[in-house]
């Protein structure tokens, strides 16, 4: 039970993220008619602002964390209160035109990212927090990730099923029972050993060789994985030309993934950390690298790419917050400085996707595909963007990750 309480943050957290880091390229590119190039240097730009700032919510997290329990969930609901207001603002824009709808979105995703990112720093740090080895930080990491991708799954099926305003209505629900039921989960306030107006100290976590390779493997693993989940929806649509398959698609993704969590945490127990990690993501490029070649009405074999790297995704969600805390813990900065090194670590999320849609959003607009067009060479860019250049980020990120073996598996 105290497992479910902490992990029940990543329900809501990940519910909303499939909405603004998948369905949003989408609704407004394709439903609303906003350019990809605009969309995409927008999304770039406040994806960017947002990563910026977690380092500093970082440091007023570990502040944070050393205050009473009712504190720290004031200030979790309060977040999580800015952050349904701004979910709710970015799917019901008031305005129209392509240059109104690009600002609004801007300001909305603003808005909703700072209350997202509060609660993400602050979810991650309070689990750092509890400490324990390579299995007991992989169960901890399992519940927070097991129940997101429940998250995930609910909101691949929810926003067709029932529609929008259920999904925004469905999101602010989720985040009231998730900060209630952290009420009751296992805390460790401690002590910060340095001021959180310290700009010295925010960089704190890069003085580890450690923690700068793992990143290094991070950002280049997260960036294979944001530009297909930028892009899913487009190649759905135009490249199967199978729009109703997308909740059977995407709900098989994450149901996999969610399925192969308890395989991952008990590989864990057998050969550690990093092989659990480099085994998931040799299984990652051997599943995705035939969608290439997928073409109108490959539904079936697509289903199979979507179960195969949805089981690969599990070892992304289970291995790396786990390696993070390892070392954490041989920097001697358990139980002070977790929350910097979370808002570091959710920067990284934050610069993989924005990465994603500023670069491959424009990219695929200058190789002539536009959505909903029917243009074979438009069509062969976006699989090749989609597909192709994924799998040869992802095999760059196994051979670091291979590369740096010693310095990172904490077993």
């Amino acid at each position: 039970m105290a497992g479910l309480r902490y992990g029940a943050l990543g329900l809501p957290l990940a519910f909303a993220a499939l909405p603004l880091y998948v369905l949003l390229p989408n609704h407004y590119a394709a439903q609303l008619g906003v350019p990809l190039a605009g969309l995409g240097a927008v999304l770039l730009g406040t994806r960017a602002l947002d990563a910026l700032v977690d380092p500093w919510l970082g440091r007023v997290v570990d502040a944070g964390l050393a205050r009473p329990r009712r504190q720290v969930l004031a200030a979790a609901a309060a977040a999580a209160l800015l952050m349904a207001a701004g979910f709710a603002a970015l799917f019901f824009p008031p305005v129209a035109g392509a240059d109104a709808l690009l600002a609004w979105c801007a300001a909305a995703l603003i808005v909703t990212c700072l209350g997202y990112s509060a609660l993400g720093v602050l979810h991650q740090a309070w689990g750092a927090r509890l400490g324990g080895g390579a299995a007991a930080q992989a169960r901890i990491t399992g519940w927070r990730e097991g129940l997101a991708l429940a998250g995930v799954l609910a909101a691949s099926v929810l926003p067709g099923a029932a529609g929008i305003p259920a999904m925004v209505t469905a999101c602010a629900g989720l985040l009231a029972l998730a900060v209630w039921a952290l009420g009751g989960a296992p805390y460790r306030a401690a002590a910060v050993s340095a001021p959180a107006t310290d700009s010295a100290d925010a960089l704190l976590p890069w003085r580890g060789a450690a923690f700068r390779r793992l990143m290094a493997v991070f950002l280049l693993n997260g960036v294979a994985s944001a530009i297909p989940a930028t892009l899913v929806i487009f190649f759905i649509r135009d490249r199967l030309q199978a729009p109703a398959w997308e909740p059977v698609f995407l709900g098989s993704y994450f149901a996999a993934a969610a399925l192969s969590m308890p395989l991952w945490v008990r590989a864990v127990a057998r050969i550690g950390l990093l092989r659990c990690w480099l085994v998931g993501m040799a299984l990652a490029v051997a599943a995705f690298v035939s969608a290439a070649g997928l073409g109108a009405g490959d539904t079936g074999a697509f289903l199979a790419i979507c179960i195969g790297s949805g089981i690969a995704l599990g070892a992304d969600l289970a291995v790396p917050g786990a390696l993070l805390t390892g070392v954490i813990q041989r920097a001697g900065h358990a139980q002070a400085h977790e929350g910097r090194y979370a808002g570091w670590w959710a920067c990284a999320n934050k610069l993989n996707l924005a990465l994603a849609a500023g670069l491959a959003l424009p990219a695929l607009q200058a190789l002539g595909y536009t959505p909903g067009g029917t243009s074979p060479a438009g069509l062969a860019a976006l699989a090749l963007v989609y597909a192709a250049v994924p799998c040869v980020l992802k095999a760059g990120a196994a051979g670091l990750l291979w590369t740096f073996r010693h310095q990172l598996d904490i077993r």
